[in-house]
């Protein structure tokens, strides 16, 4: 249920104890949101029910961002990002979020859970600007490279650092 949305410069702010969280099937169908996730992304419950949960994703984020965050998850393992999201309204709220696979008694995944909290904001300072690199690269390389060529900024970003991508988020 993707909707062509006109991004806004209007910022909603989570508040220090806000917790959205959100659950997926493996395909990233979302099968819950609590009250706070309906609150931000400006959708009804009904709404986000049954959509995928790009259906907040806001133009401004790599491709490839999202396809570390697919890769690491689908491998079993936790991933951290912050992430600019979009709501209904055109609006955006930056979050750090928390993935994490939920597995059945045979280790085979069931779906993801995510929980998102207020981000720290010289974070964001940072992360925005690796985040825009990224994607003026993939828009540069074209659609069918767009994610070689964001993985390769974030890479240099890395390298020039000397972090793992796991240290550089837990450094902002």
């Amino acid at each position: 249920m993707k909707r062509a949305i006109t991004p806004t410069q209007v910022e909603r702010v989570m508040r220090d104890d806000d917790f959205i969280v959100s659950k997926t099937s493996p395909k990233g169908i979302i099968t819950y949101g609590n009250p706070i996730f309906v609150e931000f992304s400006g959708y009804t419950e009904e709404e986000l029910l049954g959509s995928q949960h790009n259906i907040i994703r806001h133009p401004d984020m790599p491709r490839s961002a999202f396809k570390l965050a697919w890769d690491t998850i689908a491998a079993g393992k936790e991933f951290f990002a912050y992430v600019k999201n979009m709501s209904k309204d055109g609006g955006y709220y930056w979050v750090f979020a928390h993935i994490t696979p939920d597995f059945d008694a045979n280790g085979q995944i069931l779906g993801y859970t995510s929980v998102r909290r207020c981000p720290k904001r010289p974070a964001i300072e940072i992360i925005s600007s690796v985040y825009a690199s990224m994607l003026a690269a993939e828009k540069a390389a074209g659609a069918r490279d767009a994610i070689a060529a964001g993985t390769d900024v974030l890479l240099s970003v890395l390298n020039d650092k000397g972090m793992s991508y796991e240290e550089l988020i837990f450094a902002l």
